[in-house]
């Protein structure tokens, strides 16, 4: 295929697009990779096509040696098929929904678990035609409040998804690992240094599930890590190992003497305006937090400067909760939201868990159970019991690791992929079952497996950059070789053409810069698009007739080949290059 810039849709942008915030889409947008339609919404131009391919080539090829199967499902999905498993009204505001003009509703599928269940149920039979893998390649749409980053967070995005169909718990637990290592061979083989995190499993749901995440300075998830024993999770779902002196302070219960006193504290309802009112740190304030779960009262306890993590809430009860509401608040606790207290709620048929922070702590401050006031001195045993101490914050740097001594680290990241054990969630409210050996009607058991492909265009340019533009590892970049004439005519021109010739017989996919351009727009241009080997025809051909062979990693690096051995030296330095991402030791 004859590549020449001069030919293909390239408008490289001098200045930093004012709405472009992360670097990856600042880079995007100027080598001329993507051109907004609307907020979160982006044409792939053919550069940035070019890249993709060759994502989707490497994650294709992965999940084909894994043993899954391709097909390609509907984008929109009827309400139906939502309703069954009670998503349609779970996943909330991110569901892009639209009406035909029958009035039938449809979504535009961010996921395809139920598209992918009701076909299961359809088709599959028997344990016979178990296990299966089906995966997908194509467009998802989320309609997010706040499209960020370009393709980091955009409402329209490629994605690949499967789902594995297996008749027991083994099956489902080798299908999981034999996907996790799909994904650590396809990330491997796009240059992207990954890290695998216990995750949270949000809107898909299920019981265990991984997140392979890229650490970048500008990600918007965080993740910790332990350095000493490489535990790592997302900040939603690290946990932490109790904080010294807690056990020591179960048996002592700290508690200074100072009597319990209620002070008003007139319209001070959140954690700023109390402590700055009573003119104590927020880290002496304990927040009450009433919770419902399956018709039980839950007080969590936290401190004021921290945040509760409901997941954590939820899986230390083995149920949904959810917030109680103003009227729940107001009938229990006889003030209105803003002045809760832990004291007098046991008498009242609540539970009591606090984080194990408060373990700790003593005369701090809490709600009063009454408007405009709220008690200073409080003492947990002394003042109110407390039924459980547990783990309920999200985590922070510094805090201890839960495997080991060891203490935890924070670090921002992108997610690039994310796999499930889905279990029954899908399959049991959408009754899709299947005989088993014994004659018996079961569940299946489910997991998916998610992928980012426009994702991981935007973190290999969010990771790998220079103050001049991107650098592309060669198993994605849109072409392997750039060939830059200096001069647009004449002597240079001639040989960089036989050059670019001879790059494409052998096997090399280039593009030559054949625009009457000046050399330094041409540099420019090469070095923010990232191509990997970048192959310069100036004057060292006309002084010992030698072109200059550089890697855009390392510019500062060059080699001087004479003009017969450029193909041969190219062509070493792409196996090279090639070598340095295989995922086979």
């Amino acid at each position: 295929m004859v590549v020449r810039l001069s030919q293909l849709l390239f408008v490289s942008l001098r200045e930093v697009p004012a709405e472009a915030e992360l670097i990856s889409h600042q880079l995007l947008l100027r080598a001329c990779f993507i051109r907004k339609l609307a907020a979160g919404i982006y044409t792939y131009l053919p550069l940035a096509w070019r890249s993709l391919l060759k994502i989707i080539n490497i994650v294709r090829e992965e999940m084909n040696r894994a043993g899954a199967q391709e097909v390609l499902m509907p984008f929109m999905h009827p309400a139906e098929l939502w309703q069954e498993t009670g998503r349609w009204d779970e996943y909330g505001d991110l569901l892009m929904k639209l009406q035909d003009r029958q009035g039938r509703w449809f979504c535009l599928g961010p996921t395809h678990e139920e598209p992918i269940t009701d076909l299961a149920r359809q088709i599959i039979k028997s344990y016979r035609q178990l296990p299966i893998n089906l995966y997908q390649i194509g467009t998802k749409f989320r309609d997010e409040l706040r499209p960020r980053g370009g393709l980091i967070r955009a409402r329209e995005f490629i994605m690949k998804d499967a789902y594995s169909f297996d008749r027991d718990e083994e099956g489902m637990e080798r299908s999981f690992e034999a996907m996790k290592q799909a994904y650590i061979r396809a990330f491997k083989r796009c240059g992207l240094p990954f890290v695998i995190v216990e995750a949270e499993a949000g809107a898909i749901g299920g019981t265990e599930n991984l997140e392979f995440m890229v650490i970048a300075e500008n990600g918007e998830d965080r993740l910790l890590r332990c350095p000493k024993c490489g535990y790592a999770a997302n900040r939603e779902r690290a946990n932490r190992r109790p904080p010294a002196g807690f056990e020591e302070a179960l048996k002592g219960k700290k508690d200074s003497g100072k009597p319990l006193q209620k002070v008003m504290t007139p319209n001070q309802r959140t954690v700023e305006e109390v402590s700055s009112f009573l003119k104590v740190e927020p880290s002496q304030l304990v927040k009450t937090l009433l919770y419902v779960a399956d018709g039980e009262i839950i007080a969590a306890l936290v401190r004021g400067d921290h945040e509760l993590n409901e997941a954590k809430l939820s899986r230390l009860l083995g149920k949904k909760v959810a917030m109680a509401d103003a009227t729940t608040i107001e009938n229990l606790t006889n003030a209105p939201v803003g002045f809760s207290g832990p004291i007098g709620l046991k008498e009242k048929g609540v539970r009591l868990i606090a984080d194990y922070d408060i373990a700790l702590m003593s005369d701090f401050v809490v709600g009063a159970n009454e408007a405009d006031a709220h008690f200073i001195n409080a003492n947990w045993g002394r003042d109110f019991p407390i039924d459980q101490f547990a783990d309920l914050r999200f985590a922070d740097k510094g805090d201890g690791c839960p495997r080991c001594d060891g203490t935890l680290e924070m670090h921002n990241a992108i997610e690039i992929g994310h796999i499930f054990k889905l279990g029954t969630r899908y399959s049991e409210p959408m009754k899709a079952t299947f005989v088993d050996e014994d004659g018996k009607e079961k569940f299946f058991l489910m997991g998916c497996y998610g992928i980012g492909i426009s994702r991981i265009l935007s973190t290999i340019a969010e990771v790998s950059h220079d103050e001049d533009g991107i650098i592309f590892p060669i198993s994605i970049a849109p072409f392997e070789a750039w060939v830059l004439p200096i001069e647009n005519e004449g002597e240079l021109r001639d040989v960089a053409e036989r050059i670019y010739s001879d790059l494409q017989a052998v096997g090399v996919e280039t593009v030559i810069d054949d625009r009457d351009e000046r050399a330094g727009v041409k540099f420019k241009d090469m070095d923010l698009v990232g191509v990997p080997i970048q192959v310069i025809v100036g004057r060292t051909v006309r002084e010992r007739g030698e072109v200059e062979v550089r890697l855009r990693r390392n510019r500062s690096e060059p080699k001087y080949v004479p003009v017969s051995q450029v193909a041969e030296t190219v062509l070493e330095l792409k196996r090279q290059l090639f070598e340095e991402l295989s995922p086979d030791p």
